[in-house]
């Protein structure tokens, strides 16, 4: 479970980066722990809520993407991405850990995956809004790694409750922490190497969710059988992320 809400001193803490998250859908389904298992490295433990584990599709639009001291950089600030996650703990400090993170800027890309050890792929990514609906349309384009499409469409309805500790809205999106191990998935789960990174935001406002289509080849592109049932989705409001730090753990 998440950490949050942070101090204030937490808050003022040096960040690395500014983002703005936006257009962002959680779709998530129980699965067994047991079937992610092989899917993390050794010393995490996967992440459960009531003995279930959660995997989530989560695509979504960044931008105002500066990091620290400088300005935004044209046609560098932002990009669309959609990630496949579960939830990991490290001496009982909670995360999320993605098994891979499809994105539209190739620079972009390539930063998370040098520096900051993330399974980043290359891909095209629309996400559009029309007449307060949301399309989604991905293919990955990485050179060496199993293909994957995507597409989704939903309507954001009314807003919810803020998520308290204790909830499963709160275990699946109310995360302060990531996990990392490298850019390759498949060689980073045999390593002893971890970095955990910190991120700071506002609580998410989550809404409830209308699913009008559903296509994706994502989860089943890293070989896991195809979630069964329709995924439990939130989406949520724009809101700005400072990526605070990383650290080797």
């Amino acid at each position: 479970m998440s950490d949050f809400p942070a101090s204030p001193v937490a808050a003022r803490r040096l960040h690395l980066m500014r983002q703005r998250w936006s257009n962002l859908l959680f779709a998530h389904w129980p699965v067994s722990p047991e079937l992610l298992r092989p899917y993390l490295p050794a010393r995490l433990e996967v992440d459960t809520f009531e003995g279930q584990a959660w995997l989530g599709v989560v695509p979504f639009t960044m931008s105002h993407i500066r990091p620290l001291g400088l300005p935004p950089v044209p046609g560098l600030s932002a990009l669309h991405e959609l990630n496949v996650r579960t939830y990991a703990t490290l001496d009982g400090v909670p995360g999320v850990w993605f098994l891979s993170l499809d994105a539209t800027q190739p620079l972009g890309v390539w930063a998370a995956r040098t520096l900051f050890h993330l399974p980043y792929l290359h891909a095209r990514i629309s996400l559009k809004e029309t007449a307060g609906t949301l399309r989604a349309v991905a293919e990955r384009t990485h050179r060496g790694i199993a293909p994957a499409t995507f597409a989704a469409t939903w309507t954001p309805g009314a807003a919810l409750p803020l998520a308290q500790p204790g909830t499963l809205a709160y275990f699946l999106t109310e995360r302060y922490n990531l996990y990392t191990a490298g850019a390759d998935l498949q060689q980073s789960i045999r390593r002893p190497e971890l970095w955990r990174g910190r991120l700071w935001h506002e609580p998410w406002t989550l809404r409830e969710a209308t699913l009008h289509e559903w296509d994706s080849t994502l989860v089943e592109s890293h070989g896991l059988p195809t979630p069964l049932g329709p995924p439990l989705l939130y989406a949520a409001d724009p809101l700005d992320v400072q990526v605070q730090e990383l650290r080797r753990v």
